[in-house]
């Protein structure tokens, strides 16, 4: 059969497609994708292994574990997670910055203020909430306390 026309690429398997992007299925590797979507790098022509990539893919870590995983996190939340790591990254590295110099310039601190607010905001769309903390003493604590007193008094 020869047309002069290039051979098609292999149809997709809609059910498999659509179940490899869902929230609660695998995202398997494909040479379709980048290397990027594929979660074997986090940059393009990045080496992989500098700390600062290390660093960022512990974070974007701890945040998809904080969301339940990668298969409980839309494509969106996984953008903004990354995004959310490199601020980290670099807020991280000005305040090394600034704990080595034993200050900060006017111009570093205002880049420090605008990428902790950006910061904030972007944890904030992804669900940053605060949470009360129990400060009143635990029942075991109680009963301990109140054994001392009965004992020195």
């Amino acid at each position: 059969m020869s047309s002069g026309r290039r051979a098609s690429p292999k149809l997709i398997d809609h059910e498999t497609s659509r179940a490899s992007y869902g929230p609660a299925a695998k995202r398997l590797k494909s040479r379709q994708r980048s290397r990027v979507a594929n979660g074997s790098a986090l940059l393009p022509g990045v080496d992989g292994r500098s700390a600062w990539v290390r660093r960022c893919k512990e974070i974007i870590e701890a945040h998809l574990s904080d969301l339940g995983g990668e298969d409980n996190t839309s494509a969106a939340e996984r953008s903004l997670i990354r995004r959310a790591a490199v601020l980290t990254t670099e807020l991280e590295r000005l305040e090394a910055r600034f704990a080595s110099a034993g200050e900060a310039s006017e111009r570093d601190l205002d880049l420090y203020i605008r990428a902790a607010g950006n910061l904030r905001r972007l944890l904030d769309a992804l669900g940053l909430q605060r949470r009360p903390r129990d400060v009143a003493p635990s029942l075991g604590e109680l009963l301990r306390e109140d054994a001392m007193r009965q004992r020195n008094g």
